[in-house]
């Protein structure tokens, strides 16, 4: 479910993981919701580095390559635990 997409997505944000997040992209499917996602980014509600994390491509074979030379963010935390 797109829940489990934007959770993972989450988690690759704050460095739970180092793997790609991606969207099979067939026949335009997801362009509202990238849209949306690029709406998020020209307001300020998030990064543009994050945004690139969600890896799209139309074709199965084009996205597996694409996590295959996957290489996740250096991005310095906001924010960390001894500051809760």
């Amino acid at each position: 479910t797109l829940e489990e997409f934007f959770e993972i997505w989450t988690w690759g944000q704050l460095g739970m993981h180092q793997k790609p997040c991606g969207l099979l992209n067939i026949a335009g499917y997801f362009d509202p919701l990238l849209e949306f996602l690029d709406r998020a980014v020209e307001e300020k509600f998030v990064r543009e580095v994050h945004r690139a994390m969600v890896v799209v491509e139309s074709d199965p074979r084009a996205l597996l390559a694409r996590f295959e030379a996957y290489e996740p963010p250096q991005v310095v935390k906001w924010i960390n635990a001894g500051t809760i």
